[in-house]
């Protein structure tokens, strides 16, 4: 028989939220494979007829950063958003909300990455001032705001502090401009938070 459905997201608090990932990436780290519970076809059968998500997260398209992977998660279990750059334009926002008002999900992560190819993109900009063909330039538009604060930190590993930049401009956003957002934090129902995660030693580091 299959596992019994999930229990709804709303019952499980932002803090335990939060504590599921930090627990399955220290999995990751260590080379733990995902739980098969998680992925086979009895938690399939048990989600075929609804979904409730316990995170909502907002991550890069890069290929290296897997957000089921990183945090040992299986279906049902992350509402995912992905661009390059982890950036929330109309779409997205809309994806966002809908995790949080229809799913219940308790927690928002926005997670950058080390060596970010889109944050690098707009870094150029910034400090060649490079020019990107079609729609690439307008999709880093955003973050460009995020460079230049960093910048004013000092110029070293401008890159890195870049894409922390970029987390924490997102965070911002959600947490103080999007109205369906407010009310769930005040509630503490909800909690947003950034992230970054190391290529090289596959860390996820909670940056709020």
């Amino acid at each position: 028989m299959p596992d019994a459905p999930p229990e709804p997201s709303g019952q499980m608090t932002p803090d335990e939220a939060l504590a599921l990932l930090i627990e399955g990436n220290r999995g990751f780290r260590s080379g733990v494979p995902a739980r098969p519970q998680l992925t086979g076809p009895e938690r399939r059968a048990a989600l075929a007829q609804a979904q409730r998500p316990f995170c909502v997260l907002v991550g890069c398209s890069d290929s290296r950063v897997s957000p089921e992977l990183l945090f040992g998660r299986g279906l049902g279990d992350l509402f995912i958003v992905r661009n390059a750059g982890n950036l929330v334009d109309l779409a997205a926002m809309g994806s966002i909300e809908y995790g949080v008002a229809v799913l219940g999900a308790p927690l928002i992560v926005v997670l950058g990455h080390e060596r970010c190819g889109a944050v690098q993109a707009a870094v150029d900009v910034v400090e060649k001032d490079a020019v990107f063909p079609g729609s690439i330039g307008r999709i880093i538009e955003p973050i460009i705001p995020a460079v230049l604060r960093a910048r004013r930190d000092g110029e070293s590993d401008l890159l890195d502090r870049s894409v922390r930049s970029n987390v924490l401009q997102v965070v911002e956003r959600l947490r103080t401009t999007e109205q369906m957002l407010l009310v769930p934090q005040q509630s503490g129902r909800l909690k947003i938070v950034g992230a970054y995660y190391d290529l090289d030693d596959g860390h996820v580091t909670f940056l709020t």
